[in-house]
């Protein structure tokens, strides 16, 4: 009697992708891939910016939370990261897999956000702003605490098992520490690259992202991609707007994301205080103890000698990131005390696109006063303060008052940690061209800007995906 054949095992359904957040808005990074067995989250992003887009971090996730099996995260922006303590308060409790930079920073960014949430909902309640009875905040530290419990690092470069079914490879994105473009390899075998925040090949700490290799499915982020980076020479524009105002006998405040962007601004104070441009009088703050915290990352980062940075930085070392005298304002009163310094003075506060954080103390301060000066360093998305001193607003609204601006305001993009259209198209050309690249993270007007690049220059098929929509990996 001939043997009895074992049944054959039915094909996998294409896996379906879905775009939860970060589609047509650079902010609140989602995308949820489900197949037969798996359902993967890459990356869990807090909505910033205008009020209708902060209230879908209340709304419930389009998902059953307790139905995801894992978060990939491909670096610590809140914009990537800054959801997850609500997805673990809706019964998440599967890993978040990162680099081990990434599981470091993301500590103190998801530490920090619940605090601010929490004053934030102190100071409304105390004194009657919100129009929340009582106001609550999105999550609280003892969300944070029980989130970080389910951070799993995973190395760079080397294929990791997400599921029995899905595998997971980071490489180096060049964009702030840590921070990763991520290929899936799905349990029917297709793969899905998400570039993350794809860093540019000139940034003064890190080398230039891993090149792109190819994938059937492609999530490209779209920051800038209808503009081009002005030549390195944003060198030049930032020292003179601090020789400027040092002349004027003015303060100069520096909006910068505690993450990465600190670092840089204060890698090129360090370099201008060398070259004899930063007086050796005038002295530097960082207040913030978030950015200070990511300092610290940073320098482990140097004493290591890891491979994400540059070579001229390794060999610096510490003195790299440090434009003696450099002073660190860790704790409330140590802030305070800054606004009482007369006379030239530099200040890298966060939060970077000034939509909240000891940096807005500063600015209603500093703005009235035409000798200071305001110098953003980086992308300023719509409905941000940030955006509207770049859009040349004559007041600005904060602590419920609006605050004139006469001090001078100058766009150095030039800091920006994202590649620009050009890098972009750059980073792409030469690897096999996917199914389908899905253009995301970037407000429409850049993202069919990139699409446009995309099939002209390399013949590609790229759709600029709607909030929601929900398509076949194939």
């Amino acid at each position: 009697m001939a043997p009895t054949e074992a049944p054959s095992r039915p094909p996998s359904r294409p896996a379906l992708l879905s775009f939860l957040g970060g589609v047509r808005t650079v902010t609140g990074s989602m995308f949820l891939v489900e197949s037969d067995h798996d359902r993967i989250l890459v990356d869990c992003g807090l909505f910033q910016g205008p009020a209708e887009l902060r209230r879908r971090n209340w709304e419930r996730p389009a998902r059953d939370a307790a139905d995801v099996r894992a978060v990939v995260l491909t670096h610590a922006h809140l914009d990537h990261c800054g959801y997850l303590p609500r997805l673990v308060r809706h019964g998440f409790r599967g890993p978040v897999l990162a680099s081990e930079p990434t599981v470091r920073l993301a500590a103190i960014v998801l530490r920090d956000s619940a605090r601010l949430q929490m004053e934030a909902a102190q100071h409304a309640n105390a004194h009657g702003w919100s129009k929340h009875r009582p106001a609550k905040p999105l999550y609280d530290d003892r969300d944070v605490e029980r989130t970080l419990s389910f951070f799993d690092p995973v190395p760079v470069g080397t294929e990791t098992e997400v599921t029995g079914r899905t595998r997971l490879t980071l490489h180096h994105g060049g964009h702030i520490l840590g921070s990763a473009w991520a290929v899936l390899t799905l349990e029917d075998g297709h793969t899905l690259a998400v570039s993350g925040d794809l860093g540019r090949p000139g940034h003064p700490l890190l080398l230039p992202p891993e090149p792109f290799r190819g994938a059937d499915v492609l999530l490209m982020e779209s920051t800038y991609g209808n503009r081009r980076h002005g030549p390195e020479g944003g060198e030049p524009a930032f020292a003179s707007v601090l020789t400027r105002t040092f002349a004027r006998g003015g303060t100069v405040v520096i909006p910068a994301f505690a993450l990465d962007r600190t670092e840089v601004v204060l890698r090129r104070l360090a370099a201008l205080r060398e070259d004899g441009v930063l007086p050796r009088n005038v002295p530097v703050y960082v207040d913030s103890p978030m950015a200070l915290a990511a300092l610290d990352v940073y320098r482990d980062a140097l004493r290591a000698r890891s491979p994400e940075l540059r070579p001229e930085i390794l060999a610096l070392g510490e003195r790299a990131l440090s434009p003696e005298p450099f002073l660190a304002a860790r704790t409330v009163q140590e802030s305070i005390d800054i606004n009482s310094v007369e006379g030239p003075a530099v200040i890298v506060s966060s939060a970077g696109m000034a939509t909240g954080g000891r940096v807005l103390h500063h600015l209603r301060r500093v703005l009235p006063d035409p000798r200071n000066a305001v110098v953003i360093v980086g992308f300023a998305a719509e409905g941000t303060r940030a955006r509207d001193l770049v859009d040349g607003a004559r007041v600005l609204k904060m602590f419920g008052e609006y605050v004139p601006v006469r001090a001078e305001v100058a766009d150095i993009p030039h800091f920006s940690a994202h590649a620009d259209a050009d890098q972009i198209v750059g980073w792409l050309r030469g690897a096999p061209a996917p199914h389908t690249t899905y253009l995301v993270h970037g407000e429409e007007s850049a993202a069919f800007a990139l699409r446009d690049r995309l099939d002209d220059e390399l013949g590609w098929t790229a759709a600029v995906p709607r909030p929601g929509e929900a398509v076949l990996v194939r």
